[in-house]
């Protein structure tokens, strides 16, 4: 898997969680782009199971994004639902890629956080 496929396979999970409301103060994001425009991150993305080194879990804990709501709201985006080969190939990709670059998984997830951000944010 390639870095393209990986942000391809994470944006598609993605935008299947659209639309998304904040349960505070009921702004509806209609789409990820839009999400992605009036939200601010919050610290690093997190793989749980990555951090455990549980390359291939049958039950997931899974991973998770968070940004505030303009209301001050932290919403979470996260991998639950995801098919279990296409998280285990994403996890078999970031353990190689941090090797590789010899980061760790956070800064990895954060590089990709933000390189998908960009993609989003310049096309339609």
């Amino acid at each position: 898997m390639t870095e393209a496929e990986a942000i391809k396979s994470i944006r598609q999970h993605l935008e299947g969680l659209f639309p998304k409301v904040c349960p505070k103060c009921q702004r509806k994001y209609a789409t990820l782009r839009e999400y992605q425009l009036v939200t601010k991150n919050v610290g690093s993305p997190m793989s749980y199971d990555a951090e455990m080194g549980r390359w291939h879990p049958l039950k997931p804990v899974g991973a998770v994004s968070l940004a505030n709501c303009p209301c001050g709201t932290t919403l979470a985006l996260t991998s639950e639902g995801m098919p279990l080969f296409k998280l285990w190939r994403l996890l078999n990709w970031a353990r190689l890629e941090t090797r590789r670059q010899g980061i760790s998984q956070q800064e990895l997830l954060t590089q990709v956080r933000e390189k998908l951000r960009q993609e989003i944010l310049a096309g339609p």
